[in-house]
């Protein structure tokens, strides 16, 4: 008798394993590593890390400069990318295509690249200081501070911002636009009640996946700063390159309260979106 050929839906789990198996290895595998590792120290298994981390000024002053630059960055470049892809809509043409390439482009230039470019441009003796001095419009800049900082990290959230928040304004339509024109509404208007509440749900998510980006970034802050500068991300590298010394453990640690602002981030995001659809309805 002939055996039954795997059906649509077999076929579909099939072609689904090599991406378990992918997804199992390189993400749930180290996710566990890290949650094991985390609660276990000298004395066993416990709370012992996240005590010290607690209690450590230092740590606590990584969390809160990963979180200002990363809360900032993405505040000024979500607002940047918001502008610019409401004049790519009504500009259109040529000059949108070329922005979107240089966005793409421009997204993926980070890591040792953009930091030497920003210590030409804006190091203590870069083109761009000298010139802004000069000019007399800043007394003193320093690119290795928490300031230079947000301003480097809001250089690589602009055109990530704007290829994620660009599709989004497809659904405004501009017949919702003349409609508010003619029965008198102003621009602000019309962006407060029509605009703005329909792009809720994209720039919310929008401002998590660059609150995301920016907690994560480690190449170009380290290459900057040659790991100077005190954020989780060089934190937890420094213990577990082993620099000073080796501590995997409290390493796990601090990548577990990196985890947890996502996730909390995350959950505060839905609960906007909630919210957000509520109001719509």
């Amino acid at each position: 008798m002939k055996k039954p050929a795997l059906s649509g839906k077999g076929w579909a789990v099939l072609c689904m394993l090599p991406f378990v198996l992918f997804f199992a290895v390189f993400q749930l595998a180290p996710l566990a590593w890290v949650v094991l590792h985390g609660f276990a120290g000298p004395q066993g298994w416990g709370l012992d890390n996240f005590r010290e981390i607690l209690a450590s000024a230092f740590y606590r002053q990584a969390i809160r400069h990963s979180l200002e630059i990363a809360f900032w960055s993405s505040l000024i470049g979500l607002l940047i990318a918001l502008q610019g892809c409401h004049s790519l809509r009504r500009s259109g043409g040529r000059l949108r295509d070329a922005v979107l390439s240089l966005s793409n482009m421009a997204s993926n230039f980070t890591g040792v690249p953009l930091a030497f470019a920003f210590i030409i441009l804006l190091g203590f003796n870069g083109a761009l200081t000298l010139l802004l001095k000069q000019w007399g419009w800043i007394e003193d800049f320093n690119l290795y501070s928490k300031t230079g900082l947000i301003v480097l990290y809001t250089y690589f959230q602009i055109p990530l911002g704007i290829l994620l928040l660009y599709p989004a304004f497809d659904a405004l339509r501009e017949d919702w636009r003349e409609s508010a024109a003619l029965l008198g509404a102003g621009p602000w208007q019309y962006w407060r009640h029509i605009g703005l509440p329909v792009l809720a749900p994209a720039l919310l998510g929008t401002f998590v996946i660059l609150l995301a980006n920016a907690l994560g970034a480690y190449a170009t802050v380290y290459a900057l700063t040659t790991g100077n500068f005190n954020i989780l991300p060089i934190r937890i590298a420094s213990l577990v390159a082993g620099d000073l010394f080796l501590d995997p453990n409290m390493a796990s640690a601090l990548a577990l309260c990196l985890v947890g602002l996502m996730a909390l981030i995350t959950l505060v995001h839905q609960w906007l979106l909630r919210r957000s659809h509520h109001a719509i309805h």
